[in-house]
């Protein structure tokens, strides 16, 4: 049962965490701070990063939680967390982002594209928004992000495109991820944190959530690929980087290999960081195959999300006592908009901590934590990694959040019809 009496250690974190995301729609601020004081330029850099928000503030609450109950107390709290998930991103993102796989992944996406009457760039743009989100359901949704975010950046944000077009791209891509992963039971983190708990096995998922979810996916990337055809038609987009010269099979397939390994032990840290760390070995070796790995975007990517679950941890008091209070439809409609201020995966987490739940609270918890996962940078584990590769093209290198959640309106409205059909 809920404390109905927070402890002030929670209220705190409570008030650091609404800082914290407060804070993410300000970094535009500080990146403007930086270019007016030369002398704290850097300590402005730093705070105009989205992806040091949450952990700057996380590292706040554990110097409060050690002068307020002590060193130790602060050092039991962190050992109490589970960091699986930002340690398995940064094995995931790098790995995916590889050039033997983005190589792959360029062959397959151009492949399908041919066989779509469209011109190539429309194709290839469809194509990106379409397959490779739901590609997430088998790869996971980190490595789909990364994939998707990365083909993307050379098919459409290198090239001269609107900011419109940027960012409707990458609000479709944020929202077709996080719903794209749900055919199967563990590329999902909303789902993975309540699947063995609930009993959603494959078949479950696929004739449950996956062709609701296909249907979103499929007329989200329809409707934007339409919207700008236009502009599209007169892209002519350059081959692929990864494509410069010969790619071995051998090397290719090994790098499949690692990354299958690391989705297969995804829930083992020592497993999936060892297999890490091998890869790193043979990209050595094979160095001449190999592009720059992205480990300090990945490594950044992997510090938002541990100060996430850091400030995540105390959040429980106020959350468990929204959800506890709504129907079924409230529910779900309660779960998306929640997801956009909160990770979606906390949210199903602390469902799954009410028992004695009905079936139409559990669909509602999950179909509405990942119907809003595209709304904000927050929202969904893999979004800091599409944010991390594509903010660069933005104009000031920064994504907007109040352009973001615009963007993902309309996407995020397609999921909510998509999920209501036939509704349990």
């Amino acid at each position: 049962m809920t404390n109905l009496q927070p402890s002030t250690l929670e209220i705190i974190a409570a008030a650091l965490f609404a800082i914290a995301i407060i804070h993410t729609f300000s970094t535009k601020f500080f990146a403007r701070l930086a270019h007016l004081d030369s002398a704290h330029s850097g300590t402005w850099h730093l705070l105009a990063e989205v992806e040091v928000v949450f952990g700057f503030w996380a590292f706040i609450l554990c110097i409060f939680i050690g002068v307020h109950e002590g060193v130790g107390a602060g050092v039991k709290y962190l050992d109490s967390r589970n960091f699986t998930e930002p340690l398995f991103v940064f094995a995931i993102m790098v790995i995916a982002a590889s050039r033997p796989i983005l190589h792959l992944a360029g062959l397959a996406v151009r492949a399908i594209a041919t066989m779509i009457p469209l011109r190539r760039s429309v194709a290839t743009y469809f194509v990106s928004l379409s397959m490779v989100p739901l590609l997430g359901s088998f790869i996971t949704e980190p490595a789909a992000m990364t994939l998707g975010a990365l083909l993307l950046r050379e098919a459409i944000f290198k090239l001269r495109v609107s900011e419109k077009l940027k960012y409707a791209t990458i609000g479709a891509l944020f929202v077709n991820v996080s719903i794209g992963g749900v055919l199967t039971p563990y590329a999902a983190p909303p789902v993975l944190m309540v699947a063995r708990k609930w009993g959603f096995d494959f078949h479950f998922m696929i004739t449950t959530f996956g062709w609701r979810a296909a249907i979103a996916v499929f007329t989200t990337a329809a409707v934007i690929t339409f919207l700008f055809r236009e502009e599209l038609r007169e892209l002519s987009p350059p081959s692929p980087r990864t494509d410069r010269g010969e790619m071995p099979v051998l090397v290719m397939a090994m790098h499949l290999l690692f990354l299958a390994g690391v989705v297969v032990f995804s829930h083992h840290p020592a497993v999936f960081l060892g297999l890490f760390l091998f890869f790193l070995g043979f990209t050595e070796a094979y160095k001449r195959y190999q592009d720059r790995l992205i480990l300090r975007e990945g490594l950044l990517v992997a510090f938002f999300l541990a100060g996430l679950v850091t400030l995540g941890g105390y959040q429980r008091w106020w959350l468990e006592a929204v959800l506890l209070q709504l129907s079924p439809t409230a529910l779900y409609y309660g779960a998306t908009a929640l997801t956009a201020i909160t990770d979606n995966a906390a949210l199903t987490y602390l469902g799954s901590l009410v028992e004695g739940v009905s079936d139409q609270f559990k669909y509602a918890m999950v179909a509405g934590a990942v119907t809003g996962g595209g709304l904000t940078v927050i929202a969904n584990a893999p979004n800091p990694a599409g944010f991390s590769i594509l903010k660069g093209h933005f104009r000031d290198e920064s994504i907007s959040p109040i352009g973001l959640i615009t963007a993902a309106a309309l996407p995020t409205l397609i999921a909510i019809l998509a999920f209501q059909i036939g509704a349990p």
